[in-house]
């Protein structure tokens, strides 16, 4: 019969690369994928504080493209044109991927790219 402790599942707080890649290699993974799967496996919440809420959208659009999410203000939509602040939450290598996706827009969202990468260097 199945029990729920069966496979002693439970939470493995990873916090850092080198701590996603020490434990995808415990458990014996293919050492040339460990450097794919690290970036995976640990989540952040980036704060940006004053962007222009009509970047916001298309961060938030292309954020979740990649499967990832951006919280913005309730009404983004109709204050379009206005400041607020959003969080932008996703694994590292959604957010490198963001990054290279924000790189493509205009002038002002490629700050946003430049920022964010700065972020990133910085989890690395």
């Amino acid at each position: 019969m199945w029990s729920v402790n069966e496979y002693n599942a439970h939470v493995i707080p990873i916090n850092t690369l080198d701590e996603a890649r020490r434990h995808i290699r415990l458990i014996g993974s293919d050492p040339q994928s460990i450097d794919i799967m690290a970036p995976k496996a640990i989540t952040r919440v980036i704060k940006l504080e004053k962007v222009v809420l009509q970047d916001a959208m298309i961060i938030k659009q292309d954020m979740l493209s990649l499967g990832g999410e951006v919280a913005v203000p309730k009404d983004t939509f109709a204050l379009h044109e206005q400041k607020g602040d959003i969080l932008i939450i996703g694994t590292l290598r959604q957010l490198e991927l963001l990054v290279g996706k924000l790189r493509r827009h205009y002038r002002r969202l490629q700050h946003v790219a430049d920022e964010l990468q700065e972020v990133i260097r910085g989890e690395q």
